[in-house]
């Protein structure tokens, strides 16, 4: 089922995450299934508990988009554990819709999580999935790509949100 996403301004977008502690069970199985659901139909690669009002360290990634079975991840209660290089490219963000700027992030991330069933795994990023790994840990500590802006960059676009929202267009 596609769930809706939770713009900017909603609070629960800058709350601390919760950590998972129910592991394998149905209601867990169903809410994973329904977040690559909405995030293919938003056309994202990513999708955080938090941007659809889930308040749990759990994050969703297929930087295929759906192309490739095998890049589907699931990351619950996930850290990273170690960054290197830096890039800079452009993001965007499902919950800041129409948005994009370039950030600068590591190249390469290890990242420690654990899937549906509790087991702990371990997994490397370069490039685009070290972006997307960031980006949606990111999210499940209260941080927005907005954040990593300079303070000029994220003023002109909060401003320009709140002119969207007054006009009923947000």
């Amino acid at each position: 089922m596609v769930l809706n996403i939770v713009k900017y301004g909603d609070s629960i977008l800058e709350t601390e995450c919760a950590q998972v502690t129910r592991f394998n069970t149905p209601e867990l199985r169903k809410l994973i299934d329904d977040m690559f659901e909405t995030m293919y139909a938003a056309r994202g690669v990513g999708l955080a508990a938090p941007q659809i009002n889930v308040g749990q360290q759990l994050t969703v990634i297929d930087t295929s988009s759906g192309e490739d079975p095998t890049a589907k991840l699931v990351l619950i209660n996930p850290k990273i554990v170690k960054r290197q290089g830096q890039q800079i490219g452009e993001e965007g963000c499902l919950s800041i819709p129409g948005f994009r700027e370039d950030v600068r992030r590591a190249a390469h991330v290890t990242v420690q999580a654990q899937d549906v069933e509790g087991n702990s795994f371990e997994v490397n990023g370069d490039e685009l999935l070290a972006r997307a790994l960031q980006h949606e840990i990111d999210h499940l500590h209260g941080i927005l790509f907005l954040n990593h802006l300079s303070p000029l960059k994220r003023d002109l676009i909060r401003r320009k949100i709140k002119k969207l929202h007054k006009a009923g267009e947000w």
